[in-house]
């Protein structure tokens, strides 16, 4: 998607933290992997990330879409980007808690939760600083507010509400799955 982005200063500039993270996962590959279901996650994300840096976050075609079909006053690519941080990142981040950190309980539900909503309020600090270290025009492109003032704490929610659901859904299939094991267990004992 480096081909011809609408705004080549702004694919620049906020490209520059994913490259990084993937030069992490490539790096640290090998003394922390992490499943096939993680990295594909991790590849879902910085796909939408990638087609809203092409486009700018405020052009992206099927965000202006959904505000022409659904009425919504802007274009919320933006929005559905930062839930799906949350909502995508956060099963990989159980994952290296569990796996690395042996952290079991309510805890390894909890921790990628509040990393998602730190790493989130992170990425909007880092904006604020872009933009007010470049020209205004630019600055205004990066922070994607689009005129909402509490666009930073709208896409912070965002990501929150991402990553609390992933969490619930991972949850709700573990305890599904250990009632399934408990009854077959049960049941095979029974015979």
């Amino acid at each position: 998607m480096a081909q011809a982005p609408v705004d080549p200063q702004f694919w620049l500039i906020a490209s520059i933290l994913p490259a990084a993270f993937v030069v992490l996962l490539i790096a640290t590959h090998r003394f922390l992997p992490l499943s096939h279901t993680s990295y594909a996650l991790i590849t879902a994300f910085l796909t939408l990330h990638t087609i809203g840096v092409h486009y700018t976050y405020a052009e992206v075609p099927i965000g202006v879409w959904m505000d022409q079909v659904l009425h919504l006053g802007r274009n919320h690519f933006d929005r559905v980007v930062h839930f799906s941080f949350g909502f995508l990142l956060a099963y990989p981040m159980e994952e290296l808690f569990r796996l690395s950190a042996s952290i079991r309980g309510w805890v390894v539900y909890y921790l990628p939760v509040m990393t998602v909503l730190g790493l989130s309020g992170l990425w909007e600090i880092i904006e604020s600083w872009v933009a007010r270290a470049v020209h205004p025009e630019l600055g205004v492109t990066y922070l994607g507010s689009q005129g909402d003032v509490w666009d930073a704490q709208k896409d912070m929610a965002a990501a929150l509400y991402g990553a609390l659901l992933s969490m619930t859904l991972l949850l709700v299939v573990r305890a599904l799955r250990g009632a399934e094991t408990a009854l077959e267990s049960e049941a095979a004992f029974s015979e």
